[in-house]
């Protein structure tokens, strides 16, 4: 039987929700794939699920109360904290998020929180607006800038009759979390990746600005799995969606030159480079420093071009190759039609090693959503085709293409053409 998580051990943190009781499933199949399950329960959790429940299916005794010490030799909370390679809350209320980001230690649970060094895996579940409470959003991102990571919730009907995000993820897309973090190769380790993400935002005046339909969610993804295969990841965003993954370094950039600078200074010290950021072509040639009023029934914007910064990449890689110092770039080509044929014609003109293509007419490869259809594309033509799936699941095969290739920095063949790299 295949146990990727043997010799793994997982403390399971189960809170005070109705989702509580998805934490036996979840428990079940971290036990299958051959962790030792140590489990706490707030008191709250208890009213959902019986420790009894857990008990039997982690084969260990249940934490719930900080004072319970059951061995005098040891402090429980510590123990646990110092034994974890991962702490998991799941389900994860407002009030456990909201403990967590404020450093509070008032239960055993939030003390063994506190006392760990182990990375933390977040899985949410509550109504739908107390998710997008200022307060929840705020703890979230500070809990995120300290590089806890995040299940995504999921849509749909909730306990209290709501439909809308907040369910909490299922038990298997948590495992399989736990299994990228715990158990995943690393082919992507020692490399030093650069991410652009987002809508660039090119200015008016003070309170307009011309942008586009990009989320970021793409780029984001991108960065989230090259940290997960091992990568040290530089993210370069501009007007986005939703979090930045945590652990990679952070470069928030408004305008097109803003991006441009940030991405070319870096270039020298980056192994790979992902293009996935919306560029705007053009920017107002005059940006007013006040609000522009209302005047005549029609207004015309004098637009110049912005740097074509996949163009200056290829570029500088071109002359950075002679001393075997060019990085791996990646372009993406959002199209509507001809897809191969423009795609193609990107890569070649841009001298990318990759082109990551998708028709953003289709359902579900589109702006702003989670899914993506891609076709990616090399020197050679078509390399694959992924049909509709996570934007993760398509950022994380990416990756694997790319560190497949002949030319990925420190293959076989790149030492032989660069020795000096």
């Amino acid at each position: 039987m295949n146990q990727p998580l043997s010799e793994k051990t997982i403390v399971l943190g189960v809170t005070g929700g109705i989702a509580a009781y998805k934490a036996a499933a979840l428990c079940s199949r971290l036990v299958g794939l051959g962790a030792s399950v140590r489990v706490i329960m707030t008191e709250g959790a208890t009213r959902f699920i019986t420790p009894l429940t857990l008990q039997t299916l982690s084969r260990h005794p249940v934490a719930t109360d900080t004072f319970d010490e059951r061995d005098p030799s040891k402090v429980q909370h510590i123990d646990w904290a110092d034994a974890a390679d991962l702490v998991v809350v799941a389900p994860a209320t407002a009030n456990i998020i909201g403990k967590m980001a404020n450093g509070i230690a008032d239960d055993m649970l939030s003390t063994t929180l506190l006392a760990t060094t182990a990375p933390v895996l977040v899985a949410p579940a509550m109504n739908v607006h107390m998710l997008e409470h200022p307060a929840v959003v705020h703890n979230m991102e500070t809990l995120a800038r300290r590089g806890v990571r995040f299940v995504e919730p999921g849509t749909g009907q909730l306990a209290c009759g709501y439909v809308g995000k907040g369910r909490l993820a299922e038990p298997d897309d948590i495992a399989e979390a736990v299994l990228r973090m715990l158990a995943a190769d690393k082919p992507l380790a020692g490399k030093r990746v650069l991410v652009t993400a987002g809508g660039t935002v090119e200015r008016l005046d003070p309170v307009r600005y011309i942008t586009n339909d990009s989320s970021g969610k793409m780029g984001f993804a991108l960065a989230e799995t090259a940290l997960l295969l091992g990568a040290e990841v530089t993210l370069v965003y501009a007007r986005t969606e939703g979090t930045p993954p945590a652990g990679a370094e952070l470069v928030p950039v408004q305008s097109a030159e803003d991006m441009y600078e940030a991405v070319m200074k870096r270039l020298e010290a980056t192994d790979a480079i992902v293009k996935a950021a919306a560029v705007a072509d053009y920017r107002p040639k005059h940006t007013l420093d006040r609000k522009m009023k209302k005047g005549s029934e029609t207004m015309t914007v004098e637009l110049v071009r912005n740097p074509d910064i996949l163009q200056a990449i290829g570029d500088w890689k071109q002359q950075a190759g002679r001393a075997g110092k060019a990085p791996f770039v990646i372009g993406f080509a959002a199209e509507t039609d001809d897809v191969e044929k423009h795609a193609l014609d990107k890569l070649r003109r841009k001298r990318c090693d990759l082109i990551v293509a998708n028709d953003v007419t289709q359902a579900g490869a589109g702006f702003g959503v989670d899914t993506n259809i891609v076709r990616v594309y090399g020197k050679e033509g078509l390399v694959e085709s992924l049909p509709l799936q996570s934007k993760r699941s398509v950022a994380e095969r990416i990756w694997r293409i790319a560190a497949s290739r002949p030319d990925w920095p420190g293959s076989a063949a790149d030492a032989r053409e660069a020795p000096s790299r």
